[in-house]
Formats: structure tokens, C-alpha cells, sequence
């Protein structure tokens, strides 16, 4: 079986964007995507806090650990609400959507 004790992986989110934000493109492309990595961010965090692996929320919501995989990247993927919903459950939280107006 599976070790599903939870082991993070070490990431330097500021010196990424450092590295990153010097080649042609970067910016647009980062700026293009803010929402869906504001979303996995919180569903990293949100797994994060709960101590699990991805393929420990896998088997709670009868899934594989690479969908799993793929949810968490932003960009990728674009997950139905049912799905969100159900990664939402197996982290112990509840997903909440709201539209904000724009200035």
C-alpha cells in the first residue's frame, strides 16, 4: 500500500517567480492564469493543512492520484464543480464561490 503520511515538497514560490518572471512571455502568462493559481494554491493549502497526500484524497473521493495531480495544476485542468465540491469534502472543508465586481 501506498505511503500516505504527508512529506512536503520544498518550494520557493518568490524565488520561482524571481527566476521566472526573466524570460520573454512569463509575466502575460502568469497574469493570464491568476485565477486558476489562486485556486490551486488554495487547494494545496487547503490539503496542506489537512496532512494529506494526494493519494490519500484520491481514495477518499474514488479517484487516482494523478487526477489529483492534474486538479492541482493550474491551467491544465479546468474541474467541474462536483469535482471541486467532492475535493472540497475530502480536504474537511466546504467550496465557496463568489463573483466580485469588477472596478
Amino acid at each position: 500500500m501506498a505511503n500516505l503520511e504527508y512529506q512536503p515538497v520544498r518550494h520557493n514560490h518568490k524565488e520561482f517567480l524571481e527566476r521566472a518572471a526573466k524570460r520573454k512571455g512569463f509575466q502575460d502568462a502568469y497574469d493570464a492564469l491568476s485565477v486558476e493559481y489562486a485556486v490551486a494554491h488554495q487547494m494545496l493549502a487547503a490539503r496542506t493543512k489537512a496532512g494529506l497526500t494526494q493519494e490519500a484524497v484520491a481514495a477518499m473521493m474514488g479517484t487516482t492520484k494523478s487526477a489529483i495531480s492534474r486538479l492541482e495544476s493550474a491551467g491544465k485542468h479546468a474541474p467541474s464543480l462536483a469535482t471541486l465540491k467532492k475535493y472540497a469534502e475530502a480536504v474537511g472543508c466546504r467550496l465557496e464561490i463568489k463573483l466580485v465586481r469588477q472596478r
